[in-house]
């Protein structure tokens, strides 16, 4: 499933956007599934647990699709 966030400021956190979204539970939850390689960026393994998204970005994790388009 793919659903859009609207980031309000210039970035999210990888971390504060896995919460806010509801795909992990807390913060610590989501530390782990980014150290266990399992949170994409574009397509790519994010590491980082505090990277900072910009709109445009597409973060995959456990089945869902989050796409982040900037707020009016």
């Amino acid at each position: 499933m793919t659903v859009s966030f609207a980031v309000r400021g210039e970035y999210i956190q990888l971390d504060q956007l896995l919460k806010a979204t509801g795909l992990t539970g807390t913060g610590g939850e989501a530390h782990a599934a980014v150290e266990a390689g399992r949170v994409t960026v574009d397509g790519k393994v994010e590491s980082r647990k505090r990277a900072k998204l910009r709109p445009g970005a597409t973060i995959c994790f456990g089945g869902e699709t989050v796409m982040l388009v900037a707020s009016d």
